[in-house]
């Protein structure tokens, strides 16, 4: 246990979200419908977007607690540990009796591409009044982030919470899902992808041009900063300075399953360091091109000693 709870040392980050248990399968191909394939390899991993987000937070330099719900079975046991183990405050991550823990089926596909099914299990039991019992991690935090595996609104009110003590917010909206202008209004980071940007902007986007239309759609209606990540084709970022392109760094993709998570959590720890944005943002990379190159999800995401970022 680290002592991060402290009242001299709180939390830098404070991650609200899913820890799931991720159930991953190798194969050449996804099977179509009404078929089997016989796949060559299987592995059991901590995951979940929330839980896999602190871990690159921590594995980046950051100070970190924990928001979240656990199951009453084997899984939960292994996930707590997890956090644990990265130095993660677990003071926030609950236990509900009577569910199981969250649960990911995963096939990871012989081109790297993966394919995820979630059964929610306890992480859809988080309420609202978790998140007023964790109000004090949060408006202590320098940064709040956010995903949507949780239930919406947990995820409000956390918001909320953040906004109202001046804590700037680094939302994740995955999966997928239309947003209120209301809420992208209190975004200080808005971290989407093609398809996420698509939706929410209401945008195709099927190559740069029409990322960077729905990056400045989404700054448009009140979001601070917009990252769009692109995957082999980089990243794009829109906000008060205009809209640039960042490349992405030389990888070999084996498994992209936490790539994004590990982005996240390179851009918050820099930023939670008083780093540029444009630094920030290289650093995420950095970290997501060595983690696309191995298996898996909390594996596979790197240190941040072994990021190597050129001045």
């Amino acid at each position: 246990m680290t002592d991060d709870r402290t009242q001299d040392r709180p939390p830098r980050i404070v991650v609200v979200g899913s820890l799931n248990m991720d159930l991953v399968l190798n194969a050449e191909r996804c099977p179509e419908a009404g078929e089997t394939l016989t796949g060559h390899g299987f592995a059991v991993h901590p995951g979940g977007k929330g839980a896999n987000q602190a871990i690159a937070c921590a594995r980046m330099g950051g100070r970190v607690a924990m928001v979240g719900r656990l199951g009453n079975d084997g899984f939960a046991a292994t996930l707590r540990q997890g956090l644990l183990d990265g130095g993660i405050d677990d003071s926030a991550v609950g236990t509900d009796p009577a569910l199981a823990s969250g649960t990911a089926m995963i096939i990871v596909e012989d081109n790297g591409q993966n394919r995820i099914l979630l059964a929610p299990g306890a992480n859809a039991a988080l309420t609202v009044a978790d998140i007023d019992a964790a109000a004090a991690l949060i408006t202590r935090a320098a940064l709040l982030v956010l995903q949507l595996e949780v239930p919406f609104a947990c995820v409000e009110r956390a918001i909320a919470v953040a906004t109202a003590a001046g804590v700037p917010v680094l939302f994740n909206p995955a999966p997928a899902a239309t947003l209120a202008p209301e809420l992208i209004a209190r975004i200080d980071y808005l971290v989407v992808n093609e398809t996420e940007a698509a939706l929410i902007a209401g945008l195709p986007v099927t190559d740069r041009a029409g990322a960077g239309a729905a990056a400045e759609r989404l700054l448009a209606l009140g979001a601070r900063h917009v990252l769009l990540t692109l995957g082999a084709d980089g990243a794009l970022v829109a906000d008060g300075s205009g809209l640039r392109h960042y490349p992405a760094f030389p990888t070999t993709v084996v498994d992209t399953t936490a790539a994004g998570d590990t982005f996240i959590g390179g851009l918050a720890a820099a930023l939670t360091e008083g780093a540029p944005l444009d630094r920030a943002v290289r650093l995420g990379m950095a970290a997501s091109a060595l983690c696309v190159a191995r298996p898996g999800a909390q594996p596979s995401i790197p240190y941040r000693e072994q990021v190597v970022l050129a001045d």
